[in-house]
């Protein structure tokens, strides 16, 4: 099992920038796909961005195109989220997640995804 450690999270004003890290630890950093999701209250988790083990491929939620994106350090085991041009409707709680199966069709999915972080609180204030 992979062990996904969320940081970065806080308060940032309307737009304003702030730069999310995962740090993989446990079993060899095998996955294959790495992704944030995020949570709002009261909300369902929403895919927020996506990478390839190779980082040649990354995908976007519609809502945060332009305005993020996702890169992995697979030396370092870590993947990040840099987010600019913050908005209101960008706080919640996010979740970083790895998937180590092989062949998924869905990467935007959460269940294509097997491991998953304890969240970190962004709270973007207008």
């Amino acid at each position: 099992q992979v062990r996904l450690v969320e940081s970065g999270g806080g308060l940032v004003e309307v737009g304003g920038s702030l730069s999310l890290s995962c740090a993989a630890s446990g079993r060899s950093f095998s996955t294959n796909y790495m992704a944030w999701f995020r949570q709002a209250p009261g909300k369902e988790r929403e895919f927020v961005a996506g990478i390839s083990w190779s980082g040649s491929s990354t995908f976007y939620g519609e809502s945060v195109k332009g305005r993020f994106t996702i890169q992995r350090d697979n030396a370092e085991n870590t993947v990040f989220l840099q987010m600019n041009n913050q908005k209101p409707e960008d706080t919640g709680v996010y979740y970083c997640a790895a998937s180590e199966t092989q062949g998924v069709v869905d990467p935007t999915a959460s269940e294509a995804y097997d491991n998953w972080g304890q969240g970190t609180q962004v709270t973007v204030s207008s």
